[in-house]
């Protein structure tokens, strides 16, 4: 099983570069070539067809005016139906940026090729029966070769992670409890994603029942609660706004890492519009519930995703005009107890208030998380945890200056108050 080695000739190599997502972090990989180690980066594109990445880097060097990409980046050809093809590829790279989803089908080969091939593994999943499926099968083997295998580096999930993390170091006392809002401002032209992530929520709900079996595998007990249980809200409404629960699998921050383990109870919540949205949204959840159950059901909603998630999913995407008029905000609120205070003892008496806010979440900030979480492995190799393994972003970058190089990036994280008071 091979290690990293140093003297590759790529930094980073972006796999499946053709792609809807992956065009975005060709760009970004373009934009911060001269952040890589020592002011430069040498970087590849790989995919199954040559001709489609030619036509990426094209597009790539006419909108950054960068005709130089054509020369300088380099093309590999590689498939994950090809184990040969993937180990020639890592074997070529220090990180590669996975962007081949859905990665319940496509992941572990790349996982497996980087591992036995001594590059480190970084993507953009938000499926939990793939990330803690390799967590469980791989963390050893990682760990052996000392590759670091990073899943849930886009929107989903560093800025929760990281979030939590700069809440946390900003807390003058014991944090206990943190809640996430999420909204989503989109412009005149509206809003959209691209049905690669709704196929991977169907395939996600109509296998649930393996990631339960998954999780027993584990024999994870829950981590002990610090002072006062936190009340998790189940759906509210706030002047016209609905907020709801997200029930995505948000994994401990630092389940892995022994060095600091948080101790906070963590819950996220979506911001979904009006009424009528919360309308839509009901609808069709109960739609996808009942369809998602049965085969031909998941194929009508597969091949007709735009009339099923009334337009919040489409075969094209969002357009570039749209990215433009869409941004975010991520606001978390805190409770824990002031410097000096028993967190055993009465209720919380300190609270604080932190923010993220930045571009279009989907794809223009998922693809400067990624980035940047490559640019941070290169860069920064001894903040990193000792050994590799499989970890997840808050476990792997919580001693890094990651924060530092996404503020730079247009994700700002900024800290509105900090209050503390004897009363609840």
């Amino acid at each position: 099983m091979a290690t990293v080695i140093s003297n590759r000739p790529y930094h980073i190599i972006v796999f499946g570069a053709s792609g809807f997502t992956g065009q975005f972090v060709v760009e970004e990989v373009a934009r911060n070539a001269k952040e890589g180690p020592s002011g430069s980066m040498k970087w590849a594109l790989a995919g199954r067809s040559r001709h489609r990445l030619e036509g990426v880097l094209e597009q790539a060097a006419d909108s950054l005016n960068k005709p130089e990409l054509r020369i300088e980046v380099d093309i590999i050809v590689a498939d994950v139906s090809d184990a040969d093809s993937l180990a020639i590829m890592c074997q070529q790279g220090l990180v590669v940026l996975n962007c081949v989803g859905p990665y319940r089908f496509y992941g572990e080969p790349v996982v497996k090729a980087c591992i036995e091939n001594g590059a480190h593994c970084i993507d953009i999943c938000g499926e939990p029966q793939f990330l803690e499926g390799m967590q469980l099968e791989y963390h050893s083997k990682a760990m052996v070769s000392g590759v670091y295998v990073i899943g849930s580096c886009g929107f989903d999930s560093i800025p929760a992670d990281m979030g939590i993390l700069y809440t946390k170091d900003h807390f003058k006392g014991t944090l206990t409890a943190v809640e996430s809002f999420l909204t989503i401002h989109t412009g005149p032209e509206g809003g959209c994603a691209h049905d690669s992530t709704w196929q991977s929520a169907i395939y996600g709900f109509a296998d649930s029942g393996s990631l339960r079996k998954l999780r027993k595998k584990f024999g994870h007990q829950p981590l002990p609660v610090v002072g006062a249980p936190f009340k998790k809200r189940y759906g509210q409404m706030s002047n016209v706004n609905a907020v709801l629960k997200d029930n995505r699998s948000i994994k401990e921050l630092s389940c892995l890492s022994v060095s600091r383990p948080p101790q906070v109870q963590y819950t996220a919540y979506v911001g979904v519009g009006g009424v009528w949205s919360l309308i839509k949204l009901f609808c069709g959840g109960l739609i996808f519930w009942f369809l998602g159950k049965f085969r031909l059901g998941r194929k009508l909603l597969i091949t007709f995703p735009e009339i099923f998630s009334f337009g919040m999913f489409t075969k094209s995407g969002p357009s570039r005009k749209q990215m433009e008029g869409t941004s975010f905000r991520l606001t978390f609120f805190g409770e824990g107890y002031a410097e000096g205070t028993e967190p055993s003892q009465g209720r919380p008496n300190a609270r604080i208030c932190t923010q993220i806010h930045g571009a279009e979440p989907g794809y223009v900030a998922t693809s400067v998380t990624m980035v940047q979480a490559a640019i941070t492995v290169l860069n920064e190799p001894q903040f990193l945890p000792v050994k590799g393994g499989v970890y997840s972003p808050g476990a792997v970058f919580a001693k890094t200056t990651l924060i530092h190089r996404l503020n730079k990036h247009g994700l700002v994280f900024t800290l509105p108050y900090i209050k503390s008071s004897e009363g609840p």
